[in-house]
């Protein structure tokens, strides 16, 4: 709300809280009306996990990170939610075990399980949204690296059609007239044994939309079981998150963070 951005729903529960907004230190109501020299302070963090998850212990691969906001690099194989297997940790798991008491993990940008690379992770709520308003703006971009089946031809282009679930599937997506503006641009960077690397920019955020967008052009990403077909050389869609750049909501510095390509997707074109 106003300066702050500071949404309804969070200024209700900063009035209920002890200490939800204070000036110079002490609690006051939302109606008090500033003079100069007042320091505000507004207590927004979480005070409860978004959901109640057993913490696991793991290896975090940190790039970035303040008291704020977190980037790491995701290996493979690795989902960002807890799954319906009970043994099978998650990225969630492992980072509430990693951040400290009161700070919990909101996902800005989310990767499929099989993809790699860079994440943006708010620690609080109030991060979280402030994140979200800058998504698919010039405050936040996200790049890609991924190699296709194919000669990719034309060598570059963009592909702009909606995607949507495909019927009767809660899972898998298609290109179809009733789905969601979709955007994505492509360069190919290199080709070698029959396929190409590509350099790929999301303009929106739909589910799987990198995989179904290559698939749609004919060049589904090597590796990808769902949208093209299984290889012997990888287990997974070859997608890697490689460079992510953001306006910091509160410092205003400019963030970039990169990830060099992993030696699976490597080997595809060695």
């Amino acid at each position: 709300m106003g300066r702050l951005q500071v949404s309804h729903g969070l200024l209700s529960r900063l009035k209920r809280r002890e200490n939800g907004i204070c000036i110079n230190g002490k609690k006051v109501y939302s109606t008090y009306v500033l003079q100069t020299g007042d320091v505000l302070s507004a207590d927004v963090g979480d005070r409860e996990p978004p959901r109640h998850l057993e913490p696991i212990k793991m290896e975090i691969a940190v790039v970035f990170e303040d008291e704020d906001l977190l980037v790491l690099d995701k290996p493979s194989h690795l989902p960002v939610h807890p799954t319906n297997n009970p043994a099978e940790p998650s990225l969630e798991q492992g980072l509430l075990s990693y951040l400290p008491a009161g700070d919990y993990p909101h996902f800005v940008s989310r990767l499929d399980k099989g993809t790699t690379g860079l994440m943006l992770v708010a620690k609080s709520g109030y991060m979280h949204e402030l994140m979200k308003r800058r998504l698919h703006t010039a405050d936040f971009c996200r790049e890609y690296l991924a190699v296709a089946d194919g000669i990719v031809m034309p060598p570059s282009g963009t592909v702009n059609v909606p995607i949507g679930l495909a019927d009767g599937s809660s899972y898998r997506h298609c290109v179809r007239s009733d789905g969601a503006k979709s955007l994505t641009k492509y360069e190919s960077r290199c080709t070698a044994n029959g396929r190409t690397l590509l350099h790929l920019l999301p303009e929106t955020g739909r589910t799987h939309q990198l995989r179904v967008h290559m698939a749609y052009l004919g060049y589904p990403l090597t590796g990808d079981w769902l949208y093209g077909m299984r290889s012997e050389e990888i287990d997974r869609p070859a997608l890697h998150s490689c460079r992510l750049v953001f306006i910091h909501p509160l410092t205003k510095k400019r963030i970039e963070c990169c990830s060099p390509m992993p030696s699976d997707m490597q080997n595809l074109l060695s």
